[in-house]
């Protein structure tokens, strides 16, 4: 499927504003993925999809998630929303057709992030952090070190995720801290 196919299909499933931040993500992934030499397709399409499935709220979601079949974890249970990256994929898959699992997985793990994440992915989750919607806080410094450093962006990244996480009261999941505590081990080892 094409892309501006994908863009045609998706902006009949998701709201405007949506749609309006999963084009600056893909934007923001394609100036990325041609700076870091990755695939510029496949950072497009990841980016575009990024967040299919976002229209799964609550009950809806973990309805979803049991034809899947996926388990979530209990903090997933709680608060369902984390789970749009996994109804994402799946969506890519059946009804975008989307077969690469580089493209899958950076849909699956832009949310949390996880540990040892591909270039890809790192794109996508940081891609989705920056984009120019986006206003908070050390912005502008993630935003330039997403040209400097992946690993040092996710850091700041995922530090944001979790002060804003512990600011709401709500649960951290493990995978955010593991995306964190992976990352920074990336800098300091290149910093020896």
């Amino acid at each position: 499927m094409e892309i501006n196919d994908i863009i045609d299909l998706l902006s009949k499933e998701i709201d405007s504003r949506r749609l309006e931040h999963s084009i600056n993500v893909m934007k923001v992934s394609e100036q990325m993925a041609r700076h870091y030499g990755s695939d510029v397709n496949k950072a497009r399409i990841a980016a575009i999809l990024h967040d299919c499935g976002k229209n799964y709220k609550g009950n809806d979601a973990l309805e979803y998630i049991k034809k899947i079949p996926y388990i979530p974890d209990e903090i997933e249970k709680i608060q369902p929303k984390l789970l749009h990256g996994v109804i994402g994929k799946h969506l890519a898959m059946t009804k975008y057709n989307i077969g690469d699992q580089e493209i899958l997985e950076a849909i699956r793990w832009h949310t949390t992030g996880r540990a040892g994440m591909s270039v890809l992915e790192k794109i996508i989750y940081i891609a989705d952090y920056i984009e120019p919607l986006r206003t908070f806080e050390g912005i502008e410094e993630m935003r330039r070190l997403a040209f400097v450093d992946l690993d040092k962006c996710i850091v700041h990244c995922s530090e944001s995720s979790i002060r804003y996480v512990l600011k709401k009261g709500v649960l951290l999941h493990e995978k955010t801290v593991e995306t964190r505590n992976y990352s920074l081990m990336l800098v300091n080892m290149n910093s020896i």
